[in-house]
């Protein structure tokens, strides 16, 4: 069989730390070229990683099966869109768009063209915490839940390679945190009916969700906490009792391996995978209304 050729949209630190050399490394694609919006940015990665850079996305488009994004939300929306339009399978970063409008229109684009999309949910791919998910979701029984995920991305002296990311600064924790919080939480309790969501100090947000058949969860998120204070958890209680999410320590790359895998099945297969660009969608929906109750 011919390898899948797979582009990559974007160059800037996760791209440079994780998809570029998660994507060159797998055996089961060709990384066939990368663009960025620099294209010195473009042309240094691809030398980097053995592959050539494109001058247009579109050109880019023609010459592969699918296409890895990691661009900012609301540039990532739109190509997407593109991408799928122009027949290939789709790997996209998370959130899918900070709109209900551009969500829906990236899966909508993908169902059209009958294009095949996973959503790199980091938790959801790593090996303990998806092999904890899956468990916890196949028991059921859960009543409520909590999630802590407190970053010091923007923290006094933080040295983090997202500190001058525009869009985290401007959409804060809800937008950059919430939808791994989502990723976990919604697979155990249920698709949320109801959010509400109060500010806390700086980008710090707290919510509130009333899940499908009565659960109920909180999480708070935070890109601004103090550095001793960074950490990630998330409880449920149920009728098994109560267990936590393991700490996975094997970092992301491995985890984008598996998000690759879980692209190239549902592509051969034709069976959308849980975390597909609807899902993808959901979050943002109620990520936008928790945007809302913070108004």
């Amino acid at each position: 069989m011919v390898t899948p050729r797979i582009g990559l949209l974007g160059t800037g630190p996760w791209a440079q730390s994780v998809h570029a050399p998660a994507l060159a490394a797998h055996p089961g694609v060709d990384l066939a070229g990368i663009w960025g919006r620099s294209q010195a940015a473009a042309a240094e990665l691809a030398h980097t990683h053995g592959t050539r850079p494109y001058a247009t996305p579109d050109e880019l488009f023609a010459a592969c099966d699918a296409i890895a994004i990691a661009l900012p939300p609301s540039v990532q929306a739109p190509l997407a869109v593109r991408a799928a339009e122009a027949g290939c399978h789709l790997l996209l970063d998370k959130p899918v768009a900070t709109t209900v409008a551009e969500a829906r229109a990236v899966a909508d684009a993908a169902d059209r063209a009958g294009t095949a999309t996973v959503v790199f949910f980091t938790l959801r791919f790593g090996q303990r915490e998806g092999e904890w998910i899956a468990e916890q979701a196949a028991a059921g029984g859960w009543f409520t839940a909590h999630a802590d995920w407190l970053s010091s991305v923007f923290a006094a002296d933080s040295e983090s390679p997202y500190l001058d990311s525009p869009w985290r600064r401007e959409k804060g924790a809800l937008w950059d945190i919430g939808p791994h919080v989502l990723s976990v939480l919604l697979p155990l309790l249920g698709d949320a009916e109801s959010v509400t969501a109060t500010r806390g100090p700086a980008d710090t947000v707290l919510l509130t969700l009333r899940h499908r058949g009565g659960a109920a969860s909180s999480a708070a998120v935070s890109l601004t906490a103090p550095a001793p204070a960074a950490s990630y958890d998330v409880t449920v209680h149920g009728a098994a009792g109560t267990t936590s999410l393991p700490n996975g320590q094997e970092g992301p790359r491995p985890a984008y391996h598996r998000a690759v895998d879980a692209l190239l099945t549902a592509a051969r297969t034709g069976r959308p995978h849980p975390c597909d660009a609807r899902f993808g969608a959901r979050v943002t929906e109620i990520l936008a209304a928790a945007e809302e109750s913070l108004k």
